[in-house]
């Protein structure tokens, strides 16, 4: 892309220059072809004035004649020479206009391109050209290949470090980030997304809220003081930044807390009712609900549309007995064309409803970016986690599929049977 921009640019200067050198040596040209024909006319007038002397002399004609004919020939020649004091090839002053086209089309040569450069490096955008070949480049890399895939997330770094008001440019890199789980990176990058956005007082509560997001991910679960400043920071600008009342909310819940949990997810389907998460958050409230010995009004979740994949969750007859009711339950679904990164839908449950039949499709999506619905297939786990935390811990119950499941439109398939049959330790 960048070798094509140079390409453009230099046959534009050429055609540039063609325009200011051509005219300088066609106006020379026709200049000599005009005194090439003048001096033509001084050759034939002094030619007839010698044949005319010679034949005065040898007595052909008398002086009455001779002076007649010789002022006729005169008077001729001064309308086809006007200007009789140009009767050589060049002047001086045109052997100094000679000069001068030549000295205005070497520097005309040196001058133009050098211009044209340096004005592009101080008004043009070749850093954001630069920024958004990288960026092309990173959305064009597999997932598979992690390797490309960093490589890609430094140059772009790197370039954002150097010219840094690239808002689209922070964005891709913090969201990337996230992907490669490397959420300390994530929560800066989306710092300096917030620095680099001005006059937009909810755009900037976004950024800090994904940073308070990356933090939380990277306390696996927990509300340090980083990711408490950042959500501070989001909702003093927009306090219904919505990533930070779902924040908020999971703390609630986690600290058994319903009511601010229902309080905070409820303010996230008033103000955002086509949240990409919005199944996930009110499956929440309905846990919430239940928690609190409640029915959820308006009849709970909705019906699952889409795309998707149908999940039987057992539990293994050994930790029957070991697993309370209200321990919290997550359903994920991967994409399948790699064992890591975060999940691209997670359904929140509770062991209580164990077995039970859950469709994953797009109400439960983590990440507008990443739907399942556009996966071809998936990997599902599900995990009992002892501390409400998706992150998995030492102690929780875990049960996965070894095969990747197909994602079907048919909500009706039937469902995969996936069983929680292992404890995690140290």
């Amino acid at each position: 892309m960048t070798q094509t921009f140079w390409l453009i640019a230099a046959a534009l200067i050429i055609l540039a220059l063609v325009f200011i050198i051509a005219p300088l040596f066609f106006h020379r040209s026709g200049r000599r072809a005009e005194l090439d024909l003048r001096n033509q006319n001084l050759l034939a007038y002094r030619s007839r004035m010698a044949e005319l002397d010679r034949e005065f002399e040898a007595g052909a004609m008398d002086e009455d004649s001779y002076r007649q004919l010789k002022e006729e020939l005169a008077g001729s020649m001064l309308d086809d020479v006007p200007d009789a004091d140009r009767g050589v090839l060049e002047s001086p002053a045109q052997v100094s206009s000679g000069k001068s086209s030549v000295i205005v089309a070497l520097v005309s040569l040196v001058l133009i391109p050098a211009a044209a450069v340096y004005l592009y490096q101080q008004w043009g955008a070749m850093d954001k050209v630069e920024q958004f070949r990288a960026m092309q480049e990173m959305m064009a890399a597999d997932g598979d290949r992690l390797g490309q895939m960093q490589t890609l997330t430094a140059q772009l770094r790197e370039r954002l470090e150097e010219n840094p008001d690239n808002t689209d440019g922070w964005a891709m890199l913090g969201r990337t980030y996230m992907r490669l789980e490397q959420y300390s990176d994530a929560a800066w990058a989306f710092e300096r997304l917030a620095d680099s956005i001005e006059d937009d007082d909810k755009g900037k509560a976004v950024a800090w809220g994904l940073s308070a997001q990356a933090q939380f991910f990277l306390s696996q679960g927990g509300i340090t003081p980083e990711v408490s400043e950042a959500i501070e920071k989001a909702r003093s600008l927009n306090p219904d930044e919505v990533n930070s009342l779902g924040l908020l909310g999971i703390h609630a819940f986690s600290q058994e807390n319903y009511e601010e949990a229902i309080r905070y997810w409820e303010r996230i389907v008033e103000v955002a009712p086509d949240h990409p998460q919005i199944g996930s958050i009110r499956q929440g409230i309905d846990q919430a609900y239940q928690r609190l010995g409640l029915d959820a009004p308006g009849g709970g979740a909705d019906v699952a549309t889409g795309p998707g994949v149908t999940v039987r969750v057992e539990i293994a007859e050994a930790f029957r007995d070991e697993v309370p009711d209200d321990t919290t339950l997550f359903v994920l679904a991967r994409s399948a064309e790699g064992r890591g990164g975060p999940p691209l839908a997670v359904a929140r449950l509770t062991a209580g409803q164990l077995p039970l039949d859950v469709r994953l499709d797009d109400r439960f999506n983590m990440s507008p970016d990443a739907k399942l619905s556009d996966a071809g297939e998936v990997r599902v786990q599900a995990r009992l986690s002892r501390s409400g935390n998706a992150r998995a811990q030492a102690g929780d119950w875990e049960g996965k599929l070894d095969e990747p499941v197909p994602v079907t439109a048919d909500s009706d398939d039937g469902p995969v049977t996936l069983v929680i049959d292992t404890q995690l330790v140290e």
